[in-house]
């Protein structure tokens, strides 16, 4: 594959084919731990870690699991790389791993890490398919990052607050106050917040694309008639 299209493929995976706003897929974490935004870049960036190392694993050994075995072995290799996905975070971070708490663990049950495994790494090579979890995760922190960003500043009022505890001390110029003296609005950190602005950001999601079709139709048909 060329660089052209490993770019697309990752296109794809962020916008056209999200595994949450246009597959309605991992709704679970997705809803559970988008209080904020560096809640939900930090379970993004470890399930990113995840279905990529499982993507690679998966493709290099396609050729010596059978299909008959096929899902209890992508299960083990799923569940080991979120162990120590899982212990890494205790360790390096642990003041965030205390916050997302058991749902680090339940990466495991992402049902996208899975069906990526399923359906393209057990049938591509080590690189196209390297390539494809990270098209994957990096939608998938996309939209977790959105989604906590938005509940944040409605629900707080900020924008990645303590993303020293992910990153370190040098990043606390990301914590902005977007609204000063803002009192909040607790509803937006609740659960039925997280399903309201999903609902929000789907529906933002869907108009873009049908914005972005009708100026390709109108493009196109400019050109037609110029071409007549």
């Amino acid at each position: 594959m060329a660089i052209k299209e490993y770019l697309g493929q990752v296109y794809e995976g962020l916008w056209p084919n999200n595994v949450v706003l246009k597959q309605a897929l991992a709704l679970c974490p997705t809803l559970a731990v988008t209080s904020s935004a560096t809640n939900g870049l930090g379970m993004g960036l470890a399930t990113l870690v995840v279905i990529m190392l499982s993507n690679l694993c998966i493709s290099m050994i396609r050729g010596l699991v059978t299909p008959q075995v096929r899902i209890p072995v992508f299960t083990i290799i799923i569940a080991a790389l979120v162990t120590l996905v899982d212990q890494a975070m205790n360790a390096w971070v642990h003041d965030l791993h205390k916050i997302l708490g058991l749902f680090i663990p339940l990466i495991v049950t992402n049902c996208a890490i899975f069906g990526r495994a399923e359906s393209y790494a057990s049938k591509n090579s080590p690189v196209p398919s390297l390539v494809d979890g990270f098209a994957t995760g990096i939608g998938f922190t996309f939209a977790l990052v959105l989604l906590g960003g938005a509940r944040e500043i409605i629900g707080q009022g900020t924008l990645f607050s303590h993303a020293d505890l992910l990153l370190g001390a040098h990043f606390t110029w990301m914590e902005i106050t977007v609204l000063p003296h803002y009192k909040g609005f607790l509803p937006a950190i609740l659960p039925s917040g997280g399903f309201f602005f999903l609902g929000l950001l789907i529906v933002g999601h869907r108009l873009v694309d049908k914005l972005v079709a009708k100026r390709q139709q109108a493009l196109s048909r400019t050109s037609m008639e110029s071409a007549s």
